[in-house]
């Protein structure tokens, strides 16, 4: 079996210069992993201490932009072996959950069918599920990293597999959080006659996560 981390690490290399931050540049594993837990952490961090919900929306938003272009650019990578492709999905999904949080919250936002409190309340459960995801992660930070060359590939392909399993899993999470969510509006909208209005909000079933 190839090397993941050779193989890993050869699939970054394609994609140096790429800014999630002002100073930050993807140039090798270590730096890929950590900035994708640093953004997902800010997310969290400012979804945790801003007390008014419009302006903490407003600041989760601010960070999720500036990673967007490096989820965008990751997104692009093809032609991967199978391992690193792996690798790849694990962390765009946390980017995805992420996106998830940002574009149906704001939307949320504009529902007249939650409150302050039911809004704050929605805007906790999806940074907990994020944050979750990105301690994930810090197992994948590890294997790429220097120190984990002793690893054998097994050991290294079983690490992978976990990590990709278990983000897969609150990925799913979160799409059925907010499925429920959206669900919630649609009955309360739909005893006063105004369904329309939330499928135009949302987008029908098959356009969305519901």
């Amino acid at each position: 079996m190839k090397n993941i981390l050779m193989v890993f690490m050869g699939f970054l290399m394609s994609i140096t210069s790429v800014k999630v931050n002002a100073q930050f540049v993807v140039t090798d594993p270590g730096n890929l992993i950590s900035g994708v837990i640093n953004s997902a952490n800010e997310i969290v961090q400012t979804s945790n201490t801003v007390s008014n919900v419009l302006k903490n929306f407003n600041e989760v938003k601010k960070v999720y932009e500036q990673g967007k272009e490096y989820y965008d650019k990751l997104k692009a990578v093809n032609n991967l072996v199978k391992d690193a492709r792996k690798v790849q999905e694990t962390v765009l999904m946390v980017g995805d959950i992420s996106d998830m949080y940002v574009n149906n919250f704001g939307k949320m936002m504009n529902d007249p069918n939650f409150n302050t409190r039911e809004l704050t309340a929605i805007a906790f459960g999806y940074s907990k599920l994020l944050q979750e995801s990105a301690y994930l992660l810090k197992d994948l930070k590890q294997i790429v990293n220097a120190s984990s060359l002793s690893l054998n590939d097994k050991e290294r392909m079983d690490i992978i597999d976990r990590v990709h399993k278990e983000v897969k899993d609150y990925y799913n999470l979160v799409r059925y959080y907010t499925n429920k969510n959206i669900s919630v509006s649609y009955l309360r909208a739909k005893k006063q006659n105004d369904t329309q209005r939330v499928l135009s909000l949302y987008g029908t079933a098959n356009q969305k996560y519901w």
